[in-house]
């Protein structure tokens, strides 16, 4: 019976250091060497400031910025454990709504978001795209459909002072294309595009 113990025994502590040691800390020197920005969480610096990562969205609610899609991310409520307050964003608790299309609670939320978007952007010239007024599937997209862009154009134009055309330009140079021209949809990187922004046309703080 020893001589079957031993051997297996053996044989589950050298695996464990090979596969539970080893190829995690090759893969991540590997990972480190190759691709170092992804590796660490293609984090995204602004004067040697790190403001975000091109992975997760973050919040923008002045008029001169664009605005990212919702986020339906939650956390722990500090007042109750037990339950949960609104979190944009929360890269710990990646999740849509899960709420049904006939939901009167959804409905009605999303409708305020609506109207909510649309005083925003009274200059609008297009119909409001459906990724400004939904969450994604993780919560955390940090992109916008060129349309959701061209949606609020007018307003950030007229914040900064400057020709729509000028602005459209800068929007297109920040426009990234579908994975190997096939796979996805065209989107923009909200966070990116907004700093593209402020080092073009910076605003007096």
């Amino acid at each position: 019976m020893i001589k079957q113990i031993l051997p297996a025994t053996l044989l589950t502590l050298l695996l464990t250091v090979l596969l539970g040691l080893g190829y995690p800390l090759a893969m991540t020197g590997i990972a480190g060497t190759l691709f170092p920005t992804q590796a660490h969480g293609s984090l995204i610096e602004k004067n040697g400031t790190v403001v975000g990562s091109a992975l997760i969205g973050q919040t923008f609610a002045k008029p001169e910025y664009f605005h990212s899609r919702p986020s339906a991310t939650t956390d722990a409520d500090p007042a109750d454990a037990t339950k949960t307050v609104p979190s944009p964003y929360n890269a710990v608790n990646s999740m849509g709504s899960n709420a049904a299309p006939s939901s009167k609670a959804y409905i009605e939320s999303t409708q305020a978001l609506v109207d909510q978007i649309k005083a925003e952007n009274p200059d609008a010239r297009i119909p409001l795209p459906v990724d400004l007024v939904t969450a994604s599937g993780s919560g955390l997209d940090p992109h916008a459909s060129p349309a959701a862009i061209e949606y609020q154009l007018p307003r950030v134009a007229k914040a900064h002072g400057i020709a729509e055309a000028e602005l459209r330009a800068l929007v297109a140079s920040q426009t990234e294309g579908r994975v190997f021209g096939i796979l996805g949809e065209a989107r923009v990187n909200v966070l990116k595009l907004n700093l593209a922004l402020d080092e073009r046309w910076p605003l007096a703080k």
